[in-house]
């Protein structure tokens, strides 16, 4: 089966989109057209032949407080910064229906791919950051390398990190 991912539009098909969570599948199928409207995120989503969406995650700017940072970061960066930016992963889903295939980990690398590009070439950014909802979410995001921050419960993979697994 061929995967694609693209920036959502009107074509494609969420309404049979259920992960499990509750306000993961709203947010698909009821909140990211309004989000995209208003600047607020861009809505990624991996569809199947027939249009469906089988997943999506978003991205966005943010910042992180310096303070919230594993010390073996902060030393690394100037002291004038009291808030960092960063690129915000905000939701990642995989419909139940595709559970097992690995498509949450072909989203996160198609998400860290287009983080890296644009903090080298557009906009600074010194880490990827994620919110998990749950434990399961942190869980994965662990796999993947992300560290958590304890005092925000947000986790991170800084850009420098990313960057080495695409480096050619």
């Amino acid at each position: 089966m061929n995967y694609e991912i693209e920036p959502l539009n009107s074509t494609h098909i969420r309404k049979n989109f259920s992960c499990g969570k509750s306000i993961l599948d709203d947010y698909i199928k009821i909140q990211a057209s309004q989000d995209i409207r208003r600047k607020l995120s861009t809505c990624f989503v991996l569809t199947d032949e027939k249009n469906n969406v089988v997943g999506y995650y978003t991205l966005s700017n943010t910042s992180i407080e310096r303070a919230n940072l594993p010390n073996e970061i902060i030393k690394k960066l100037p002291p004038s910064y009291k808030n960092l930016r960063a690129t915000l992963l905000g939701r990642l889903a995989v419909d139940k229906n595709y559970f097992g295939r690995k498509l949450g980990e072909f989203l996160l690398v198609d998400a860290m791919k287009k983080s890296v590009l644009v903090a080298k070439k557009s906009i600074g950014s010194m880490a990827l950051i994620v919110d998990p909802i749950d434990e399961i979410a942190i869980a994965f995001y662990t796999k993947y390398g992300f560290i958590l921050l304890p005092d925000s419960g947000k986790m991170f993979l800084p850009m420098q990190t990313i960057n080495s697994l695409f480096n050619d």
